[in-house]
């Protein structure tokens, strides 16, 4: 049994960058899943489904959720651990586990040919919504990856460190995820401000909460391969669907040569490149917006 709750929005949250309501699902395994849903009734125009990557949450669409609830149905949840979302203890905090998770969170509310954007881990975590009938009717990617990353040095290189007892530890104690590697992946760091920076900071003032949420997915980089690599064996769903791609070029962590992988996967997608680092939506707003509602009015 599943119940929505309403309005309990935490008192550190800045009301000026997240204006947004905010509802609660109970998941199956008790602990609850924070969501925004804005727009007009019955989903006016469409259903757009946002997924986020590590180390933020929800607030990363607010650009795209403000620009687009005036017509269509904005919906962005919190991944079980992060942002508004709770953070139980005896749950698994992988890309699998996570995945699952989005999954009751779309049967629960019924959600069908949506608008799927997603970013970073949000990616492996959403797709495969895709690949069930009638759930994604279109697809929009933005630096995130589908596949295995064993064999990739770039990737392997960094997990090196990250994703072992070194990179533990500077999670643990230095909040490395937001503190060093979030700002060194903005082309622009200015556009990290400190107001947003703090949003992303604070649900990880614990430094058990940086190991089990954020440092988990660093160590599932390589740890969740067999997950990935069943993702990109299944593409071949996703070939026909309409997609839009938006890349950030100048993201140090996913590198340009990736968006190569994603046009075999998508051929029909449009693919908007722009001068940005890894969050192109915080970085270039109102590009990213234009490119969505173009791909939006040509369905």
């Amino acid at each position: 049994m599943t119940e929505i709750e309403t309005e309990r929005i935490p008192g550190w949250v800045d009301r000026e960058l997240y204006p947004f309501g905010g509802r609660w699902l109970k998941l199956s395994g008790g602990a609850s899943l924070h969501y925004l849903d804005e727009g007009p009734p019955g989903g006016g125009a469409g259903t757009l489904v946002f997924a986020h990557g590590t180390p933020t949450w929800s607030i990363d669409w607010r650009h795209l959720v403000g620009a687009f609830r005036g017509t269509h149905r904005c919906l962005a949840p919190d991944h079980l651990g992060f942002g508004l979302s709770e953070r139980p203890w005896g749950v698994q905090y992988t890309p699998e586990a996570h995945a699952e998770r989005f999954r009751e969170w779309m049967e629960a509310l019924d959600l069908r040919d949506v608008t799927l954007v997603v970013h970073d881990f949000g990616g492996p975590i959403a797709l495969p919504m895709a690949f069930e009938p009638n759930r994604v009717a279109r697809l929009v990617v933005m630096n995130s990856w589908m596949w295995s990353f064993v064999g990739d040095k770039h990737i392997e290189r960094g997990y090196r460190v990250m994703g072992g007892g070194i990179g533990r530890w500077l999670y643990r104690s230095l909040n490395a995820s937001l503190r060093i590697i979030t700002p060194s992946a903005y082309a622009d760091r200015k556009k990290l401000t400190p107001r947003l920076h703090a949003q992303l900071l604070a649900p990880f003032t614990g430094i058990d909460s940086r190991e089990r949420v954020l440092w988990t997915l660093a160590h599932a980089l390589l740890g969740s391969s067999e997950f990935y690599a069943d993702l990109w064996e299944r593409r071949g769903v996703l070939a026909e669907m309409p997609a839009l791609i938006v890349w950030g070029t100048k993201d140090p962590a996913f590198l340009h040569s990736y968006l190569a992988r994603w046009r075999e996967a998508l051929p029909r997608a449009r693919v908007v490149e722009l001068p940005v680092g890894h969050w192109p939506q915080e970085e270039a707003p109102a590009e990213v917006e234009r490119a969505l509602r173009d791909f939006l009015i040509a369905g």
